[in-house]
């Protein structure tokens, strides 16, 4: 299969694929010590997209019975995390004494804002038997007037996300609204966020998108092999799209992908688990983090991960 980009410097034929496609990303690895995700943003062609400023693929990855998932308490602020897995089970825990199992189809919305600690382990039992996980972990960026807010955290079941069939494609609307539905999912700036899962040789066109204060939009190819436009993609391509152009996606095998999108940001920071618009807001809550000054995650408190030396030094 032949692989075309657009940051190339050969030559496309095809206008429409030119005309809709702003850039394409390829993800960094970054060894989380039990497994790899693979990194699109932020990345040094593009920093965020509308206010999604972190965007991780994890897996698919198989665990033998005693392994898997075991992320350390750890701080956020200015931010929310949103959690999506196909495959697997992450076991959350943060320091509102929140406590959640995030399963396939459930959307995860952990609000940091003035600060929050989670953990990221599994439950007793999933980890004794041999298990996989997949799955996405991204970052909203929180508007300025709302960096601060107190922390919160929200969990819909996959039985609360809106879902409808476009040519026989398999849509969710996790986030916004796009295809007249609306998802139940909290958001604080205009944010969209849905996923197709496509049989080889389905295809649909993007719609036009419902929210006109979205202004920016990417595609990430999760699974499988997918054309744009007549174009082949990379798996675990992010394509940076352009608001207007016809935009006509085909699998040509089974395969999944995610389209995110929102309203655009002021510049952000981002140092190690922390996002603001801010560099001295970072900076107070490395001192916070050093000196112990998060609250603890009940039942979960006896480990942490520390600020690594790279960011301590910066201080």
């Amino acid at each position: 299969m032949s692989h075309r980009s657009v940051d190339s410097q050969k030559p496309v034929e095809d206008s429409t694929y030119l005309a809709a496609v702003e850039r394409i990303i390829q993800p960094h690895e970054k060894n989380l010590g039990e497994f790899t995700v693979r990194r699109s943003l932020p990345s040094v062609q593009q920093k965020m997209v509308g206010p999604w400023i972190f965007f991780d693929h994890m897996g698919p990855a198989t665990f033998a019975a005693g392994s898997g998932v075991n992320v350390r308490p750890h701080p956020h602020i200015n931010l929310a995390t949103v959690t999506y897995l196909f495959e697997g089970e992450i076991l959350h825990r943060d320091s509102l004494g929140s406590v959640a199992a995030i399963r396939p189809g459930d959307i995860n919305l952990m609000v940091a804002g003035s600060g929050i600690v989670h953990s990221e382990r599994e439950r007793p039992e999933h980890r004794a038997q041999a298990h996989g996980l997949h799955g996405l972990q991204l970052w909203l960026a929180l508007p300025e007037e709302f960096e601060e807010i107190d922390p919160a955290f929200y969990h819909y079941p996959a039985s609360s996300i809106p879902t409808t069939s476009i040519n026989d494609v398999a849509i969710r609307v996790l986030m916004g609204q796009v295809f007249g539905l609306k998802s139940p999912v909290m958001t604080y700036a205009a944010t969209l966020y849905f996923e197709a899962q496509m049989t080889r040789g389905q295809g649909f066109a993007l719609p036009e998108i419902e929210d006109i204060a979205v202004n920016e939009l990417a595609m990430y190819v999760a699974s499988g092999e997918v054309s744009l436009n007549g174009h082949a993609l990379r798996p675990y391509s992010m394509v940076v799209l352009k608001l207007g152009e016809k935009v006509e996606i085909q699998a040509s095998s089974d395969a999944r992908i995610a389209v995110i999108g929102g309203e655009t940001l002021t510049k952000r920071y981002v140092e190690w688990n922390f996002v603001s618009s801010r560099k001295e807001r970072i900076e107070l809550a490395k001192q916070d983090w050093l000196a112990g000054n998060f609250p603890v995650v009940p039942d979960d408190s006896e480990e942490y991960i520390p600020l690594p030396a790279s960011a301590a030094r910066q201080r």
